[in-house]
């Protein structure tokens, strides 16, 4: 006898509050309500060298009726890799039809981390791709400079290596997130003066362990050097090509500076395309009203209404 809807979704929470005993802060809730979570496994050395993120969605009919819908993110993890690692996943599933196996999953992919880092492979390249390709996902602007990074927090250390003193975390605010076919992004937001603080609210971001096993986190960031009256500015796609030079462009248009913006998208298994892109730009500009870098839209009718009124007036008097 097929299990009902409400056995179901006890099985499905027994699993999940199981899964986060065991795996304690590596266990992450991505969404609740999408049934969306995330775990980080590593090889269990003491200085893991090889890690990777399983992303599951949990459908209505799992376990008994359908598979977990998964992504696997990992900056090393393509082509054969990718294959090999999958096919070994799905024929779990197979074995187990109609049984929770989340765990078999997790530990399938520890064993075969274990085994790299004990093999003679070379340690694993961490340069992110973005899971989303798109032949007309060109650029359609040009960047005085836009530099392409391996490890933003690397580079940082580079730029901010000449100064000695620590400079104070500026605040982090967080805005709303916007979820579209399961993919989420959030903004997160901070003043910044100086590329230490910016090292600085980066690092204390991947910190929050939900914010690290992000798919991507694409950031830009302008200050305003008053002493050369000039901009110091960069940004970061974090495997989401082009992402982070549209960032930095919206922040350029916008004219905003002496602001650090970061966006974490989660990816839900579902290629969204060039909507990417506008959920991205969306919620950086949505937390730079709110936080009242740039004006909402209503402020900035009230303002064009009063510069026409201005003008019109201006006109009358010029006329008599």
């Amino acid at each position: 006898m097929a299990a009902s809807g409400a056995e179901v979704a006890q099985q499905q929470i027994d699993e999940i509050e199981a899964l986060s005993s065991i795996y304690g802060e590596d266990w992450c809730v991505v969404d609740e309500d999408e049934k969306i979570y995330c775990i980080k496994i590593n090889d269990c050395l003491d200085q893991p060298k090889w890690t990777l993120c399983l992303q599951v969605i949990l459908p209505p009919g799992y376990p008994t009726a359908e598979p977990p819908i998964y992504q696997l993110n990992a900056p090393w993890l393509r082509g054969q890799d990718y294959m090999e690692l999958a096919n070994s996943l799905e024929e779990i599933y197979i074995q187990n039809l109609g049984e929770s196996i989340l765990y078999l999953w997790v530990e399938k992919i520890r064993e075969v981390l274990i085994e790299k880092a004990q093999s003679s492979d070379p340690e694993p390249d961490i340069k992110k791709t973005s899971e989303e390709v798109d032949e007309n996902d060109g650029d359609d602007f040009v960047l005085d400079r836009q530099p392409i990074h391996e490890d933003p927090i690397k580079m940082l250390n580079y730029i901010t290596s000449g100064s000695q003193e620590d400079e104070e975390l500026p605040p982090v605010h967080h805005g709303n997130p916007i979820t579209d076919r399961r993919s989420t992004f959030q903004a997160h937001l901070a003043p910044v003066v100086t590329p230490r603080q910016v090292k600085r609210v980066l690092e204390k971001l991947y910190e929050n362990k939900k914010i690290a096993s992000a798919t991507h986190n694409i950031y830009a960031y302008r200050i305003y050097c008053e002493d050369k009256q000039t901009f110091l500015q960069d940004c970061e796609d974090d495997g989401e090509t082009a992402a982070g030079g549209r960032l930095l462009h919206l922040m350029q248009i916008l004219n905003v500076h002496n602001v650090l913006v970061v966006v974490s998208r989660w990816y839900g298994g579902i290629l969204l395309g060039p909507d990417r892109f506008k959920h991205i730009n969306n919620c950086a500009r949505n937390v730079l009203v709110e936080y009242s870098y740039v004006p909402s839209v209503e402020e900035s009718s009230k303002q064009a209404g009063k510069s026409k009124k201005t003008r019109k007036d201006n006109k009358k008097r010029t006329e008599h």
